[in-house]
């Protein structure tokens, strides 16, 4: 008799907490389901594109910050008390310098011609408006894009023709060249009273 009553009672226990198991699994939150990456997974050709797009906006959003007629304006015009800035470039020039130096620069990556207008570094003579120099710049960076997406694992650390140089050291040479005159764009910028786009906040 006893023994009838413990296995009753254990056939209610086995019962009631299988009900209970059941009640947890039918109130637990139901897991999220797992979205996939969005977009395509990085590669070396994407990540330098990136780069290049970041200071090509800068460049871009300083040069067409200043005014057309500070365009010719260099340091040199300030007098600035025991100063050197004798013969340095203008504004425009800088900005063609940037451009001349891309083509220069990205042109081994693609194969393109440098363009026969550009002589020197400071860029073709006949570029003299505000709005001419801002398409030489940004026609610059599109070969910039079209050099990055010549990258692979495979050719990144191969010299192009006619260079000495990896491919990937000239992609990010012409991201640093680049980044090196926009902060001198930006003390052309700060001389003429202007703040530059990248400083000004949401305040302005």
């Amino acid at each position: 008799m006893k023994q009838i009553r413990f296995f009753s009672l254990l056939a209610v226990v086995v019962f009631t907490v299988a009900a209970l198991g059941k009640g947890i699994k039918s109130t637990a939150a139901p897991r999220a389901p797992q979205t996939p990456q969005s977009g395509p997974p990085p590669t070396i050709a994407s990540a330098v594109d990136r780069e290049i797009s970041t200071i090509e906006k800068q460049i871009f959003e300083i040069a067409e910050a200043m005014p057309e007629d500070k365009f010719n304006f260099s340091p040199e015009s300030l007098n600035i008390p025991s100063s050197d800035y004798k013969g340095v470039r203008t504004f425009a020039v800088q900005v063609k310098h940037v451009a001349s130096s891309n083509y220069f620069i990205w042109s081994p990556l693609t194969g393109d011609k440098v363009p026969e207008s550009i002589k020197d570094g400071d860029g073709p003579e006949n570029l003299k408006t505000k709005a001419d120099i801002l398409k030489f710049l940004k026609d610059s960076f599109v070969l910039g894009h079209k050099a990055a997406s010549t990258l692979t694992p495979q050719n990144m650390l191969q010299a192009p023709e006619h260079s000495k140089s990896s491919r990937l050291h000239l992609a990010e040479f012409g991201v640093a060249h680049a980044y090196n005159h926009y902060g001198q764009l930006v003390e052309y910028l700060r001389m003429n009273g202007i703040v530059p786009p990248a400083s000004r906040g949401d305040s302005h």
